[in-house]
């Protein structure tokens, strides 16, 4: 219920600036901005003179520690652990192996869904099937990719909610959202919409986290392979907007649902108005949220934490991930 709480304050805070969101084609701005908290402090200290009196040296302040490319594989394994977690029970209907939890901090368990327990999804369309499954080994192999890559600093999947039930993160960010109603659930596994809109939540914002984090990687082999992850989630995140804005023509809900989406993760993410829904213009859809120049924008490990943990303050756990996040970076954003 915390979680639902927060986030209905949230929305209604948001309300006002809602009436100039949908404005297609416009500039990121800050959103590239450094992430916060991780720049390396330095302080300095006096010199000793027996002949003058000095004022004592002060305690030097704590650094930060720097944050490195293992530190943002890490941050992006976590994220791919919720991906293939929920892809993977949606389309196949079982978790992750076994092998591919394990590594330092707490490992979690999955919670899929109360007394019901975890459901694969009965797709009526044979294409949105195939493509959750196409979708589903994608992500699990990113997870063995990265978890390949760190080697023995791979950190542990922590405890990740996937649940469909009413005590699910799925529901209390549709209850905020307004998707369903303050007593509603929302059950991505209940059916092929269901689904293409729990995947809605994930995929922009994997597209922006790694986007983001292109910038913070020294390495230029790992910054190749983070591309083409961020390469693969964009196509994915293409596919799941398309289908939602075709299967949008004949049932405008979804459209307007997917935009409710957008203003619930526009809200979480800070002041600035980032996210864009799928509706454009009377004559032209809007697949690819860009700014003018046609750049998709990105956010910061916070901000990308601010909406997996359902909530706009500096926390270090909720929403999807209850426990948090395993690894250095676990803090999501102060954004207002």
């Amino acid at each position: 219920m915390q979680d639902i709480d927060n986030l209905s304050k949230v929305i209604e805070a948001s309300d006002q600036r809602r009436s100039h969101r949908r404005q297609f084609l416009r500039y990121a701005g800050a959103a590239t901005a450094t992430v916060g908290g991780l720049t390396l402090l330095s302080a300095c200290g006096g010199d000793d003179d027996d002949d003058v009196a000095v004022a004592p040296t002060p305690t030097p302040t704590a650094t930060a520690a720097p944050i490195g490319d293992a530190d943002i594989l890490n941050f992006a394994l976590q994220l791919e652990y919720l991906e293939a977690q929920f892809y993977s029970y949606a389309a196949f209907g079982t978790g992750l192996a076994a092998t591919l939890l394990t590594g330092t901090g707490t490992q979690g368990a999955v919670v899929t869904g109360g007394t019901a327990g975890p459901r694969q999804v009965t797709f009526t369309d044979p294409v949105v099937a195939q493509y959750a499954r196409e979708i589903a080994a994608d992500e699990i192999a990113h997870v063995a990719f990265l978890r390949s890559a760190l080697g023995a600093a791979s950190a542990a999947q922590p405890a990740i909610n996937i649940s469909g039930d009413a005590t699910g993160s799925f529901t209390a960010a549709a209850r905020a959202a307004g998707v369903v109603p303050a007593t509603g659930t929302f059950d991505p596994y209940a059916d092929d919409n269901n689904f293409l809109l729990g995947a809605y939540i994930f995929e922009d914002v994997g597209v922006t986290a790694y986007k983001g984090a292109a910038p913070l990687i020294s390495n230029k082999v790992i910054l190749e392979a983070a591309a083409g992850i961020l390469a693969a989630e964009a196509y994915h995140a293409g596919l799941i907007r398309t289908i939602l804005y075709r299967k949008g023509l004949e049932a405008p809900q979804l459209r307007t649902i997917a935009g409710q989406i957008s203003d619930a993760r526009d809200s979480l993410d800070g002041a600035s108005d980032l996210d864009q829904g799928i509706t454009g213009t009377a004559t032209v859809s809007n697949i690819v949220p860009v700014d003018g120049n046609a750049i998709a924008f990105s956010r910061t490990t916070g901000q990308v934490l601010n909406i997996v943990y359902l909530n706009r303050a500096a926390v270090t756990m909720g929403g999807f991930f209850p426990a948090g996040v395993n690894g250095t970076i676990r803090t999501s954003a102060a954004s207002g």
